[in-house]
Parts: C-alpha cells; structure tokens; sequence
C-alpha cells in the first residue's frame, strides 16, 4: 500500500470534525500519556483541537521538557542556498511561479564556489540546497552541484523536485545527505487550484515523493505544510499521519518536520486560512509529543521577537542569514530574484548569540562524512 491510498482512506472534512470534535477530557487524557512518553495519533488530534488551546502553557512546558531530555540544549544552524529561481511550475504563493515575470538565474559552478566560500566565512557546515523546478536543473545540475560542496561541507541538504528513486539513490551517492518534500497542502482540490500547471501539479507523485526518498536509503526526511492554504489543524493531521507511515516503513530514516507559512512574494496572494502564532506555538508543541524523535525546523520567515522564544519550545534547528535569491549571500540581496520575503534577517552571529543567551549551543552541522564509510553502516 502507498501512503497515497492511506491519505484517500481520511477524507478531509471527517478529519477536521474529528479534531474540532475532541473535548477537555481528551486533551487532558493527551496530556497525562505525553507526560508518560505516549502519544497516539488520536492524542495528536486532541493536541492540535480547539480544546487544547487553554493548555498551551502546559504543552509548551512538557515540549521543552521532553525536547532538552532528547537533543540536550543545542540547535542545529542551516543555510538555505538557492543554486537557480529557474521553474516552469505555476504555483500561485511562490515568487519563482513560471507565470511571475521575473529575471531567472542559474549559477555557475564558478558561481557555486563562490556562494560556498561566503557561507563558510559565515561559519556554515551545514547547507539546505534549493532550486525551482526545472528541467534546465535536474539530475546532472544536482550531481555537479554536491561534487562542487561536499569537500567544502559536512552536510548537504536539498529540497527540489520530486525525483524518482533510482536518481534520489545517484544523489545519495555523491555526498546528498537529506531531502525536503513539502507537500504545500493535503488538501487534494486546493492543491490543484494553487498548481494548475507544470509537474508539480500532478498531487499524487509529489505525495508519494518522501516513500521514494526512504527507499533510496537517504539518512533524512522532511515533511511539511504551507501554512495557509488550507485549515492548518488538518494540515498537521496529515502531516503526523504520513510521518507514522514512512517511519513504520523506512525506519532506518531521520525525520523532520517544518512550519513554514505564507509569506509576500511576487504574484502575492492572500492566506485562505489564518495560522497566528498561538497556533503556530500549538503546533510545534503538538508535534513534539507525539514524537519526541521528530527533528523540528523554525525558518526565518518568522519575525526575530518570536523565533527567540519558540525556539525554546521545541525546535531543533533554524536557519539563520537566509537569502531566498541565487547567489545572495556573496553578491547580497536582490528582492525581484527573491522566492519570498523574510523577516528574520540577522546574522548567523548574532543568531548564535542569541542562542548561547538563552542557554543553547548553536551546532553547525547535521551530519558528518564519517557516518558514510562503509565500516561505519555497518556497526
């Protein structure tokens, strides 16, 4: 079975009432098994309900808690590096939508080299490698792209197009250590309206995406919703759900989990549903009980004042001194090239102390070549 005939088993509008049908009682009953180290998807949906909301305080403490307990007080820091805003996707929240009349740019391997150098000067080991979606960037661009970083970084990260399993397994090969695949909504009818063309409008093979991700035996899996587009409770329902499925499945894999939500951008359009930071901070706490494993990401589409108090909360890993545009970090910010705006725009330093303020170790990287020598799978 596909997670794609797991996701068709839970229709949507059952899922919503579902969640906004679960009582005190149940968030209670939630709360008492998370003390204990026990979430069940029915918890999470108590969680993430309407009746959770005056226990947030109390599913702030027990996710920090139980967050300090796994990863200790440490955050992971990363740089997203955008190689190309070349696509051919129609994507209505994305400044790089073919239909934006947008200058397009591809770097260079030179250029690539260049990015390189100012995210080391940066203090950088760990970089998130995004590009549109494209033909003009697949395969080939991918494989020169982690030949040209991995001497020059411990860890690389992409998040681009869907690809297949046998070309996800070429990547792994040369140095690719985790691959993000946001479905943006799981809602399949909203999903068409905001992808009316270009591959990325075909919904199921971007939803069965991760499934090929873990059967290439990649170390990381991300998952996540755009925030926004459609009821962010339900959203979470989803996400958790195929979360289970692929750890059941391809449990040799790390996962993560993000909380991006629509930000202004080119072609800018306005949130169906809003997600306030009440909601945001529910979510994240919600996720983390029910799977204290889980890797948490907090981008800098957030605004700094909340970003240095949720970090507290649950999350694992920022990014910080992002560029949304190719080439941004060694030529600077150019917003028409942008893929959105962001709003945390301080330095990875002043990020890092920050951190060490509010009593963290700010960790550079997400993996280490070593764990790739064969003696080192095998132990």
């Amino acid at each position: 079975m596909s997670f794609a005939a797991v996701h068709a088993a839970h229709p949507w509008d059952d899922v919503l009432a579902g969640v906004h049908a679960k009582s005190d009682a149940d968030v209670r009953r939630a709360l008492a098994r998370a003390a204990q180290g026990v979430c069940e998807l029915a918890d999470f949906q108590a969680l993430i309900s309407p009746a959770a909301a005056p226990h947030l305080e109390e599913m702030a403490r027990l996710s920090q808690e139980r967050t300090v307990r796994r990863f200790g007080r440490t955050m992971q820091l990363f740089a997203p590096a955008y190689l190309s805003n070349e696509c051919q996707n129609v994507c209505t929240y994305c400044g790089f939508s073919a239909g934006n009349k947008v200058a397009r740019r591809t770097l260079s391997p030179g250029e690539i080299l260049v990015e390189a150098g100012a995210l080391k000067k940066l203090g950088f080991d760990h970089l998130l490698l995004l590009t549109g979606e494209s033909t003009k960037v697949a395969l080939p661009f991918f494989v020169s792209a982690l030949d040209l970083l991995r001497p020059h970084f411990a860890s690389l990260s992409m998040e681009v197009q869907p690809l297949e399993t046998e070309e996800y397994a070429e990547l792994r090969r040369h140095g690719l250590n985790a691959v993000l695949v946001y479905q943006e909504t799981y809602h399949r009818e909203t999903y068409n309206q905001h992808h009316p063309k270009g591959r990325k409008s075909d919904f199921l093979y971007r939803l069965d995406a991760p499934d090929r991700v873990g059967a290439a035996g990649v170390h990381k899996i991300g998952l996540g919703a755009l925030f926004g587009l459609e009821d962010w409770r339900a959203e979470c329902f989803f996400t958790a759900l195929h979360l289970q499925w692929l750890e059941r499945k391809h449990w040799r894999s790390r996962f993560s989990v993000s909380f991006p939500r629509i930000r202004p951008h080119e072609g800018d359009i306005e949130p169906k549903v809003e997600m306030t930071d009440r909601d945001l901070v529910q979510a994240i706490c919600a996720f983390r009980l029910f799977n204290g494993e889980l890797e948490l990401t907090l981008s800098t589409r957030e605004r700094p004042a909340f970003r240095d108090q949720v970090c507290k909360l649950g999350i694992t890993a920022m990014s910080a001194g992002s560029h949304t545009n190719p080439g941004g970090y060694s030529e600077g910010r150019e917003a028409s090239l942008e893929q959105f705006a962001i709003d945390d725009s301080r330095s990875p330093t002043e990020i890092a102390a920050m951190l060490r303020a509010a009593g963290f170790e700010p960790v550079w990287k997400d993996w280490d070549p070593s764990y790739d020598r064969p003696e080192a799978q095998l132990a």
